[in-house]
């Protein structure tokens, strides 16, 4: 009887288990699916200084599937496989670069997606996962607010 009774508890364990992580997958790919298109950095922060508004205007972040492509201007910024982490607080989000200086290189960063609005933080390839939306001098971090942009004949507000 105590075999049966063991057994069902972990049958229902392992129940629990994978209803949790099929809810955590398909926050993930909610979050993927808004992270699709074309955004413009609003703001942003290296190493705790501000970007220069120049810069700023010419930044682009392109999401299609698990891709993203950082531009500036016509330079590639970055190339990189996308994975998040949606079940937990904060959210992450890897970088798995594919393209630009940092090829085959991993970043690890935090991110919170509301809408049209994307805030990220991530540490230097190699470093540590920031565990705040925050970037200080030395501290090897960057900071970034993005706003997607309306696609042809959509109109956001």
């Amino acid at each position: 009887m105590k075999t049966k009774i063991g057994l069902f508890a972990v049958g229902i364990a392992l129940i629990s288990i994978r209803l949790a992580l099929a809810e955590d997958s398909e926050a993930a790919k909610k979050d993927m699916a808004g992270l699709q298109g074309e955004w413009a950095l609003v703001s942003g922060t290296a190493d705790g200084q501000p970007m220069a508004d120049g810069m700023i205007k010419q930044m682009k972040r392109f999401c299609k599937g698990d891709e993203v492509t950082v531009t500036l201007g016509a330079q590639v910024i970055l190339k990189a496989k996308i994975s998040l982490d949606a079940a937990k607080k904060p959210k992450t989000i890897d970088y798995d670069m594919t393209g630009g200086v940092n090829t085959g290189k991993k970043q690890l960063g935090i991110y919170e997606l509301e809408g049209d609005s994307l805030k990220a933080c991530f540490g230097a390839p190699g470093a540590e996962r920031p565990a705040d939306f925050t970037s200080k001098e030395g501290d090897r971090r960057t900071l970034t607010v993005w706003k997607r942009k309306a696609s042809a004949g959509e109109k956001r507000e």
